[in-house]
């Protein structure tokens, strides 16, 4: 929802990130269009942060051809807190090493990292 965007919004911003939510890009009516999703993220150099499993499948979204593709693992319909809470853990990563072009699943106390080649 947008609550919770706004608020992945600030906390990533505050860690010094740049991120743009869905809900302020005018591709906000493709959002259901990851292809688009992806190949915008791509030309313009991003990451890009999802609730949406289906950027997991390596075949049709190569993170080799952006900055990297992070899916926070949450509950169905999560509240809030919880993807605030995979946010937090993906910055914590961040400070660990960087994510490169990459596919990170951020999951409650780790990181699987999926490279290409796996």
């Amino acid at each position: 929802d947008g609550t919770a965007i706004r608020g992945v919004l600030r906390y990533v911003d505050g860690a010094g990130l740049l991120a743009i939510g869905c809900t302020s890009r005018a591709l906000h009516a493709a959002s259901e269009d990851g292809h688009l999703w992806h190949a915008v993220c791509a030309r313009e150099g991003r990451a890009l942060i999802t609730l949406d499993h289906d950027f997991g499948h390596v075949l049709r979204f190569p993170p080799e051809h952006s900055a990297g593709i992070v899916v926070l693992e949450t509950a169905p319909r999560a509240q809030s807190d919880a993807i605030l809470a995979r946010t937090r853990d993906l910055i914590g990563a961040l400070n660990k090493r960087p994510l490169g072009n990459e596919l990170w699943i951020v999951e409650p106390g780790r990181v699987r990292v999926h490279q290409s080649g796996d």
